[in-house]
């Protein structure tokens, strides 16, 4: 069981002036303007059981990028297992090109989310982590740059993963939902 999504559209920006760093009582003090030098797409699936990440990087955002993720997937999944993938509705899980390659790859399982419920993809969490730990930190000059710290963080992430671990029941999460419901007027309308 695999939680799939893309990260789109990070960029590769360094600021203006060299970042200042830290020192006591002063805290890091980067320029507010920088100067861009493209974007990265990060495709990406988090193993559920394990936290281990399999990640690809493209220029673009297109169905044909996802097919050349769910190939990178079937090549590094091993072959006896059935492979199910959480993932969104976005239009490029659903065209043609991917269905026809998923009939043709029938040990790949999709369950998509409810519209509106990514937080129910635990790679969104993960996503997280890698823009507040690498992205956010980092002053690539470069798209290629950007791409290699993202490389570099994947695998280092892989060699001690953390699986994601829901801190709260089913039945917690839902009575916090009706709670909040019944707290709107007219909402069982």
């Amino acid at each position: 069981m695999f939680c799939v999504d893309e990260k789109s559209q990070i960029q590769a920006f360094d600021r203006s002036q060299q970042v200042l760093p830290m020192m006591p009582g002063i805290p890091q003090r980067p320029t507010h303007d920088y100067v861009r030098s493209g974007t990265t797409t990060l495709f990406a699936a988090l193993k559920m059981a394990t936290g281990k990440v399999i990640g690809s990087l493209h220029h673009r955002h297109r169905a044909e990028e996802f097919k050349k993720f769910l190939i990178k997937l079937d090549q590094e999944i091993p072959a006896d297992l059935d492979v199910h993938l959480v993932l969104d509705n976005y239009a490029t899980h659903k065209t043609p090109a991917s269905k026809a390659w998923l009939v043709a790859h029938s040990r790949f399982h999709l369950h998509f989310t409810p519209p509106g419920s990514s937080w129910l993809n635990l790679v969104e969490r993960w996503f997280a982590e890698l823009t507040n730990k690498q992205i956010r930190r980092g002053v690539p000059k470069s798209v290629q740059a950007l791409e290699k710290d993202i490389r570099a963080w994947i695998a280092s992430w892989n060699t001690d993963p953390k699986p994601c671990v829901w801190t709260k029941t089913a039945d917690e999460i839902l009575e916090r939902l009706a709670n909040c419901l019944n707290s709107i007027p007219d909402s069982e309308d």
